[in-house]
């Protein structure tokens, strides 16, 4: 139920929800995200207009009444990229009544969305991600813990995974025999799906985790477990890889999704083309993945520097 909304608008809503979940497809947390800014978005209009906001509201938005919406994150602080989000998600919402209920409100055409801060991927040098893989099975307090960290680490900088998409994995994903793997589908953002390559290096690790593993999963259970049984989760190894980084002395970069980053970065370093990176990170754009070019050649101009006698 939509606070501070007539039913009308509420029934929208709730159809435009379940268009981005089966037609969009977006991933579960985007949708909740969106879920939620649209949800202060129709609590600030009713306190700014004094009353229910219904479809017709909507129409008749004017541009102040956008911009005092701003004004208002603005002063509680929100950070740009969650205002970014919210601005997407009120036009996704717009376009939706304009198409399927003929609301149309140019207003929104006029209001811009907040400049953000150019962020570049920051990967792990190629040695400080193999000491933070190898260091994870001599820091784990039980053996088969530290098999599992291993096997982990290096599906995310051996495959570029994303640690949600590891973690979904169940034990059917990787076949009956593990050391055989050479390939492997994982579902991704917005539910896509993409094949992944996976070196018998990595291959290796998930065989030997799944060999130590005191209680190996069923075919339908995660592949990763937990210490009590249940599928393992992200917390746990961020705190894993925050007590590796301290003990190895790396940056706070040092994340699990770094390892992503760092698979990126030192295949393109190596001459991969930018299409197979795009390909296997699982972009929808390629501009997402250029982003990688930049940071390639800040490195090289580095050790340029640092090497060349008349640098």
């Amino acid at each position: 139920m939509l606070l501070h909304a007539t039913t009308d608008l509420a029934a929208v809503v709730d159809s435009w929800l379940a268009w981005l979940r089966s037609e969009r497809r977006l991933a579960a947390r985007t949708e909740q995200g969106y879920r939620e800014d649209l949800s202060a978005f129709v609590r600030f209009m009713a306190a700014h207009r004094g009353g229910e906001v219904s479809l017709a509201d909507l129409a008749a938005l004017r541009l102040p009444d956008l911009r005092a919406w701003l004004a208002w994150r603005h002063g509680e602080e929100y950070a740009r990229t969650s205002t970014a989000r919210a601005i997407a998600a009120v036009r996704s919402l717009f376009r939706f009544v304009d198409r399927r209920h003929g609301v149309h409100n140019p207003a929104l055409q006029a209001m811009r969305t907040p400049r953000l801060p150019h962020r570049l991927p920051r990967p792990l040098a190629e040695e400080d991600a193999r000491d933070l893989i190898s260091s994870a099975r001599m820091e784990a307090r039980e053996p088969w813990l530290g098999q599992r960290d291993t096997a982990l680490l290096m599906l995310l900088y051996g495959g570029g995974l994303r640690i949600g998409e590891a973690l979904a994995l169940d034990r059917r994903d990787v076949g009956m025999d593990p050391r055989s793997l050479r390939g492997l589908r994982v579902r991704g953002k917005g539910n896509k799906e993409r094949l992944v390559p996976i070196l018998p290096i990595v291959a290796d690790a998930v065989a030997a985790y799944l060999a130590a593993c005191p209680i190996p999963p069923l075919p339908d259970e995660p592949l990763f477990k937990g210490a009590r049984g249940g599928r393992l989760q992200q917390a746990v190894v961020q705190k894993q890889v925050r007590q590796l980084r301290v003990t190895l002395g790396l940056p706070e970069t040092a994340t699990p999704h770094a390892l992503r980053h760092s698979f990126a970065t030192h295949l393109l370093g190596d001459g991969a083309d930018l299409r197979a990176i795009q390909e296997l990170l699982g972009h929808a754009s390629l501009s997402t993945t250029q982003g990688y070019t930049e940071v390639d050649g800040r490195r090289l101009m580095a050790l340029y520097a640092r090497a060349h006698p008349r640098a």
